[in-house]
């Protein structure tokens, strides 16, 4: 009987275990058969590999492949150092429109980020990446402007 019992408990555990690991909303997704459509030519920009504190601006081109005007709620980085600028305007069917984006390269390495683009496009969510590599600072091991430099020792400074 007692193992009936712990046999059975652990039965429940069990399925309660499962259904806490199941995700219990779904993402939004737009039923409407004449919704717009979000089509970037490039999910993904790679800067290559930049020089420290250069030009971090880069665009996304996409088009607006439905049949009703396509409307960009947000355009979220995934980092302070990404910063998108959706358009504000709606975007109408068969046109094409920009997100600037613009990463922070005084940060020293390579990166990936990533950018969430919420619309009322049919997929609703879109992400789309940027990734590279930042060279090092070339002035970071020399004194800064207006520093004093040490004199040599064993001599008297005049």
């Amino acid at each position: 009987m007692k193992k009936t019992f712990l046999t059975l408990l652990m039965a429940v555990a069990a399925v309660v275990t499962v259904q806490a690991q199941q995700p219990t909303t779904t993402p939004p997704v737009n039923d409407n058969p004449n919704a717009p459509e979000i089509s970037f030519e490039n999910d993904v920009v790679d800067y290559g590999t930049i020089e420290y504190n250069s030009n971090g601006e880069r665009e996304f081109k996409f088009k607006n492949t439905g049949k009703e005007p396509l409307i960009i709620q947000s355009a979220t980085g995934s980092c302070g150092c990404t910063v998108p600028t959706p358009p504000k305007e709606p975007i109408k069917p068969g046109e094409t429109g920009v997100i600037k984006v613009k990463y922070d390269t005084k940060r020293v390495g390579s990166f990936e980020k990533t950018i969430t683009v919420m619309s009322n496009a049919k997929s609703g969510t879109k992400i789309i990446r940027i990734k590279g590599q930042v060279k090092a600072d070339p002035n970071a091991n020399q004194p800064a402007p207006n520093t004093p430099v040490p004199a040599p020792t064993g001599t008297t400074p005049k």
